[in-house]
């Protein structure tokens, strides 16, 4: 394991043009990788056709490594949604909105997530299509999966690649995105691509890099399974009461799994009850039904902005687990409904 470390770090140090093959410990890696993907139920045909010439990328390392580590740094909600939510980005979602109209609908009707919250994802992530990526797939994952930071996630996506080639699905030369996997309009990791991915155009595949209706319908399909609750909107911006007392509505239970982002949020009361304590909806905010269930979150606090969130916001969470992201998302779909 410690030469396999320090390995990885000369590795990184090499100037980005000596990436493949630097000292050979890549291949021992990828020898590795395909007897245990074998063990794994990945064919020996599918590993040939995908891996062919696949090398080490130094740069996918050191983009992961540079991440900034969020536990001692403050970011600000209000900073981060006048960025990522701009007037233009409202502006091409409402025209994207009335240029895909009929998929969008068609999306809507099949998995039950508006049209608005399918343009919001698509905005958000790839700009509506026009920025996906260009960092070759398979060859990232398995730079992340050898480095060893997060073996087991980009080893699982690693797989996934190498299925969705060995099955016809897509071809490598194809699949590009981020340097951490992501791919297509959507910015789904291979393992999404393969549990959600939908046929939106009738053509008998699922192309999320050129198709706009397979994108939304796979976002659809997606949300449709993290939870997404038909009829249920995400929520409201609200009017906090002035000095009301928060621990009134502290979560008693711990989140086991998006923890940061879900430490931020109360515990669950209906609708009508947060009427009762006295929350009004922020200007033209509408209010679901009185017996929703509804969670509190202050993105930077109190005294910042608030909002009220439905079962369907936490299926925006598992998408991306960011309140930041989620919000961004649902405000976007407001704003172009």
């Amino acid at each position: 394991m410690m030469r396999k470390v320090l390995a990885a770090v000369a590795l990184a140090l090499l100037p980005f043009a000596a990436v493949a093959e630097a000292s050979g410990s890549f291949a021992d890696w990828l020898a590795r990788y395909r007897a245990g993907a074998e063990t794994r139920g990945v064919k020996r045909a599918w590993l040939d056709q995908a891996l062919q010439g696949v090398g080490f990328n130094a740069r996918v390392v050191e983009l992961d490594r540079s991440q900034p580590d969020d536990s001692g740094r403050r970011n600000i909600y209000a900073t981060y949604l006048t960025r990522r939510l701009t007037p233009d980005r409202i502006a091409e979602g409402r025209l994207m909105r009335l240029r895909w109209q009929a998929a969008a609908l068609a999306a809507e009707r099949a998995h039950g997530v508006p049209a608005e919250i399918l343009i919001g994802i698509w905005g958000m992530e790839s700009n509506y299509g026009r920025v996906t990526g260009s960092f070759a797939i398979i060859p990232a994952l398995a730079s992340l999966a050898y480095d060893g930071r997060r073996e087991t996630l980009f080893t699982r996506e690693l797989d996934a690649a190498v299925r969705m080639v060995g099955e016809g699905r897509a071809r490598a030369d194809e699949m590009r995105g981020s340097w951490a996997g992501a791919m297509g309009q959507p910015q789904f990791l291979p393992s999404s691509y393969l549990a959600y991915a939908a046929d939106g155009d009738g053509d008998g595949r699922a192309d999320i890099w050129g198709s706009v209706p397979d994108t939304l319908f796979s976002i659809a399909n997606y949300l449709k399974h993290a939870g997404w609750q038909p009829g249920v909107g995400w929520g409201l911006e609200v009017m906090v009461p002035p000095a009301f007392d928060r621990a009134r509505i502290a979560n008693p239970e711990k989140p086991t799994s998006c923890v940061r982002p879900l430490e931020r949020h109360s515990r669950w009361l209906p609708a009508r009850e947060w009427q009762r304590l006295g929350f009004a909806a922020a200007s033209s905010g509408r209010w679901p039904a009185d017996d929703v269930l509804m969670s509190l979150v202050e993105p930077d606090g109190p005294g910042g902005a608030a909002y009220l969130t439905t079962r369907s916001y936490r299926a925006l969470l598992d998408y991306n687990c960011s309140n930041f992201y989620a919000l961004s998302v649902a405000l976007l779909g407001d704003a172009v409904r």
